[in-house]
């Protein structure tokens, strides 16, 4: 077995939204992810979606009580907190956060320029997962 290309994701975040359709909407329009795949399951919620982003890609698809989802909590249920939390490489952080803080983002951590190189800014989507972006690409230090 070999390493995947430098462009291919081997680590792609998985998520639970309870309104899929809206979050995959919402996510598109904020954070320019891009429509890769959405299957919808019998009642009328996301089975499987994929999301992209540059190189990157993000899994995610309805609540629902199965396997996997009772593995999950929504940051609701347990006081807004998550315990991870999914960076992505922007090119041109201002102008992303910009475009997210327009379209509704609670932004938790503002916009800066970082000690380490690149910005960076900390936010929240519509149901309270938690982002971080940033232009520090630690593949290109």
């Amino acid at each position: 077995m070999t390493d995947a290309s430098p462009a291919a994701s081997t680590i792609i975040p998985c998520l639970r939204y309870r309104d899929a359709h809206a979050a995959i909407a919402w996510l598109c329009k904020a954070f320019g992810f891009e429509k890769h795949a959405v299957y919808d399951d019998d009642q009328g919620g996301v089975a499987h979606a994929q999301l992209t982003y540059r190189g990157g890609m993000l899994m995610l698809g309805s609540v629902r009580e199965d396997g996997f989802g009772a593995q999950m909590v929504q940051p609701e249920q347990i006081g807004g907190r998550e315990t991870q939390c999914a960076y992505v490489v922007v090119n041109d952080c201002k102008a992303h956060y910009d475009r997210a803080k327009a379209a509704g983002a609670h932004i938790v951590d503002d916009y800066a320029e970082k000690d380490y190189g690149g910005a960076g800014y900390s936010c929240r989507d519509p149901e309270g997962h938690l982002w971080s972006f940033g232009s520090y690409d630690p593949w290109h230090v």
